[in-house]
Order: C-alpha cells, then structure tokens, then sequence
C-alpha cells in the first residue's frame, strides 16, 4: 500500500504543477463492467462523465456497449455503440447542448510485449450521428505500459502507462485531436482494477467537446463465466 500512496501522490503533484500552468482541471470520470465468456468471446459496457473543472461544471457523459473477439492471441476485435451527450460550457450540464450524438465504432487492438514492456496499437473508425449531421472519424492510439510488483495468480498489481492518440477525418481540416494520457493502475484481484492518471488533449477546431487538462479516474470490473 506505501507504494500505492506513493504513486498517487506523485501523480496529484504531477497533475497540479501542469495545471497551475494551464486554463485548469477538469474531472474525467470512467465506470467499466466487462464479462469474459471465453477465450475468444467477451463483452462489456462502460459509462463516463467529465466536468471542465474540478468535479464543477460537469458538460459531457457517455454510455455504450461493446462486443471483443479476440481473433489470435495478440489481436482483438471490437463493435462498440454508444451515447454521447456534450453541454454547454459555463454550469453543470447547461442547454442547449453542443451535441447530441449516436456513435458506432468497430476497432482493431494489436497487443505486443518487448522485455517488460507492453505495446498497444489501437485502431478505430467511429460512424457518428450528431445533433450536427453525420460525420466520420478515425483514431490511432499508441501505448506504452510496465506492469510490476509481486505476481499474484497470473498478473501484477501495479502498471504504470502512456499512450498519445490522434483524431482525424477524411474532410477538412482532416485533424480534429491530440489526447495523451498517463496513468497508474492498481489492481487489488483478478477481477478489479482501479486507474488514476492525468490527461491532456489538444483540439484544434472541434466545438462539440471542449477541455484540456483532466484528472482521470477510473473502476475495472471484469467477471469471468467460469468463476460465477
């Protein structure tokens, strides 16, 4: 637990040296419920909510479902669809909304290992019904994670991550988004994970989300078929 504190502390001295030098922190709030069939089959949904400030000024929340089939060992499939609802800046969840959005999001994830490195490449294609008219976009993310501690049936307790991802289209101005993310997992059994981590994106010409620096926190529940 010392090491768990510890993370955390470094992480909040992190987030608010970067903020002090920036428009703020804002919340971004991740619930995760996941069951695993088998090897090849699982399932999951997932629901967020973000504030521009400090759990103030709550503007933005999602829910959506998803399907994985994990095609070979390293290589997973995903069909996700989902809600995604964008207010106003200046309140908690003020109207009229920037954007009332359906998405529908098919995925490809390539998982490597390198030494004690683990690489992640996620690719995915969102077809988006907005409140504005219907919009393509694509989106690459690439990252980097160190799991460590003593194994405990099959897995370590602690991971440390970075990941970058870029959101592009195929109209002008063909970039939309930057979005890095670092963060510190802590997994207390084999079917709970909990993530604390720092982001910030950088949106160039995007009015339907707004936001730059965010505290993230984040609950895993994974359940397994076999084990209930």
């Amino acid at each position: 637990m010392k090491k768990l504190y510890l993370m955390l502390l470094v992480i909040i001295l992190i987030s608010n040296k970067i903020t002090a030098q920036t428009n703020g922190l804002g919340s971004w709030n991740i619930f995760n419920l996941k069951y695993t069939v088998n090897e090849k089959w699982s399932f999951f949904s997932e629901a967020q909510l973000r504030s521009l400030k400090f759990y103030q000024n709550f503007h933005y929340y999602e829910y959506k479902v998803a399907v994985n089939y994990k095609i070979q060992k390293n290589l997973i499939f995903t069909l996700g669809a989902g809600k995604y609802q964008t207010y106003k800046e200046g309140g908690n969840f003020v109207l009229p909304k920037n954007n009332d959005e359906f998405r529908i999001w098919p995925q490809l994830v390539l998982n490597q290992s390198i030494g004690v490195f683990n690489i992640e490449q996620r690719y995915r294609t969102e077809l988006r019904f907005t409140s504005n008219g219907f919009r393509n976009r694509y989106r690459y993310r690439l990252g980097l994670s160190v799991p460590f501690g003593n194994e405990k049936k099959l897995y370590k307790p602690y991971r440390l991550s970075v990941s970058n991802e870029i959101f592009f289209t195929n109209t002008e101005p063909y970039f939309e988004r930057n979005r890095l993310l670092l963060s510190f997992n802590y997994k207390p059994s084999k079917s709970t994970t909990i993530q604390i981590g720092y982001i910030h994106q950088f949106d160039y010409k995007i009015n339907d989300e707004t936001g730059s620096n965010f505290f993230q926190i984040a609950y895993f529940i994974e359940l397994f078929k076999n084990e209930l």
